[in-house]
């Protein structure tokens, strides 16, 4: 996979002008942007992505529909675009992005990355079937539906059953806050 710049920003998330290598930006700890898309059904169920066995970072985590880094340059939406069509083969509209905020995540890993994140986060309907999708294996190992019911279950017990980063549980908290208004 190609190497791509990212844009390092301060860390209040304001952007610096200077640019790195993706595979440096963990390493050495900056900050910087990505785009984590949310997809839900009128149905009330939402798509989780299972990390890929590969990933440095929580491999096999059960987690957000789509996510990436921001490419140097690259707007917000179109990353998230960009990200849906490579991660599962999704393809949606600026128009189809509802954007619910900007969370920090601010962690530090055991296999030493840093990671100091600023998720733009989007919440999109998915109108097609779970089988429409074509995961990357790269990135993803599996895709699920789970209803707003079981979100909120896996969410009592974060940390303990390979769904979601448990220091964040207040984004996910918020993340489906979001989707069951949008629902309404």
């Amino acid at each position: 996979m190609e190497d791509e710049y990212i844009d390092i920003v301060t860390k209040d998330g304001q952007p610096t002008g200077k640019k790195t290598l993706k595979s440096e930006i963990h390493t050495k700890g900056y900050y910087h942007n990505t785009a984590h898309v949310w997809l839900y059904t009128k149905d009330e169920q939402i798509l989780l992505a299972q990390r890929s066995a590969s990933k440095s970072i929580c491999p096999l985590l059960w987690d957000v529909s789509v996510a990436g880094h921001i490419d140097a340059g690259e707007s917000f939406v179109h990353a998230a675009l960009r990200e849906m069509q490579e991660e599962i083969g999704l393809k949606l509209n600026a128009n189809d992005l509802q954007k619910i905020g900007v969370f920090e995540c601010f962690q530090s890993y055991p296999n030493g990355i840093q990671d100091n994140e600023f998720h733009h986060t989007f919440i999109a309907e998915l109108k097609v079937s779970l089988e429409e999708l074509t995961p990357q294996q790269e990135e993803v190992e599996s895709l699920k539906l789970v209803s707003f019911k079981t979100f909120k279950d896996l969410l009592g017990s974060i940390g303990q059953n390979n769904h979601f980063v448990a220091s964040n549980k207040a984004y996910y908290e918020f993340v489906l806050k979001s989707i069951m208004k949008a629902v309404e």
